[in-house]
């Protein structure tokens, strides 16, 4: 069965035709590695990316981590190799694969299909996918993908840079704000505004809801300023809001900013506590409401405390790891 509730604050992006990266990568601190074969890789440097990763993940320490690799598109002749070579050969120490370009369920079937068959012909554990998001195709079929395959899928990704290009939008950088992605407030004598639009903000809000619908996690994509770690901060802040549970690290030194962001402040930890306390008191009086600091308390506020004191769970298991 799929792990519902892996920790995925950070995703770490290696290529898998960087052998001293590859090497690195389980050391830096990210909750999810993945060795890339698709877009980080040129087409010439292919069949050795594919070997780089099987030796890593044979010969490198995953413990602390979990590890996925992204396959080539299934629109591509690397795709099937990829995962027949990868899986065969070191499928026992993979956790998931990432698929990308997923535009249809049938996507996620095809993988699917050839990893049953490797995993009962070399008697490995079931292994789970990522799918992700990042065509109009896809995002128009996103629910239906979303509910394909319950017993490997994981989690859905939201691939703004190929998303952009998909549906032509003009943009300045991945995972950027847009100045020309604006409203002008209305001439009513006086001067005018100019507010600043989130651009992905549908594309975004629509994975989230998709995801609950069907016991995923939603995941962020690239930002890829990696000069700019306020502006990381601003838009994993902004998917956090919406319900997002990570986002990817294209370099290093994003892995901290997103970890720092999809983890639960103290003041959060410290609200959720005192919510389940006044909620607890209440039920013991009878009472299916009471408010805290002013503010009216129910059931529902119960289940949003539980969301942060779970997540908090899994960080605390995950830093008790042996290093």
């Amino acid at each position: 069965m799929p792990i519902k509730d892996r920790l995925h604050r950070s995703e770490l992006a290696v290529p898998g035709s960087n052998p001293r990266m590859l090497e690195k990568a389980p050391t830096l601190g990210a909750d999810i590695v993945f060795m890339d074969l698709e877009d980080a890789v040129a087409p010439a440097d292919k069949e050795q990316a594919r070997k780089n990763v099987i030796h890593a993940l044979l010969h490198h320490d995953w413990s602390r981590c979990a590890v996925s690799v992204r396959i080539n598109a299934l629109d591509t002749h690397y795709c099937y190799r990829d995962i027949v070579d990868i899986v065969e050969q070191a499928g026992k120490h993979l956790d998931t694969l990432l698929v990308p370009k997923v535009n249809t369920p049938e996507d996620i079937y095809f993988v699917a299909t050839l990893l049953s068959q490797i995993e009962a012909s070399k008697g490995l554990k079931p292994i789970g996918i990522n799918a992700l998001i990042e065509t109009a195709r896809g995002m128009a079929n996103i629910e239906d993908i979303a509910a394909t395959c319950p017993e490997r899928m994981e989690a859905l990704v939201f691939g703004v840079a190929d998303f952009a290009a998909s549906t032509q939008a003009r943009v300045t950088h991945m995972g950027g704000a847009n100045a020309d992605y604006t409203v002008l407030t209305h001439a009513d004598g006086g001067g005018r505004e100019r507010h600043w639009n989130d651009q992905w903000h549908y594309a975004q809000a629509r994975l989230v809801v998709a995801c609950r619908a069907y016991g995923l996690r939603p995941i962020d994509g690239p930002f890829s300023d990696i000069q700019d770690a306020e502006g990381y901060r601003s838009a994993a802040r902004s998917a956090a809001a919406l319900g997002i549970e990570g986002k990817w690290a294209i370099h290093p030194s994003q892995i901290a900013l997103a970890n720092e962001v999809f983890t639960p402040t103290d003041a959060e930890v410290t609200r959720a506590e005192r919510i389940l306390a006044a909620m607890a008191d209440a039920a013991k009086r009878g009472l299916g409401a009471v408010t805290l600091d002013g503010r009216m308390l129910d059931a529902a506020s119960i289940r949003q405390a539980e969301v942060v004191m779970e997540k908090m769970l899994r960080i605390k298991m995950g830093q008790e790891q042996p290093a």
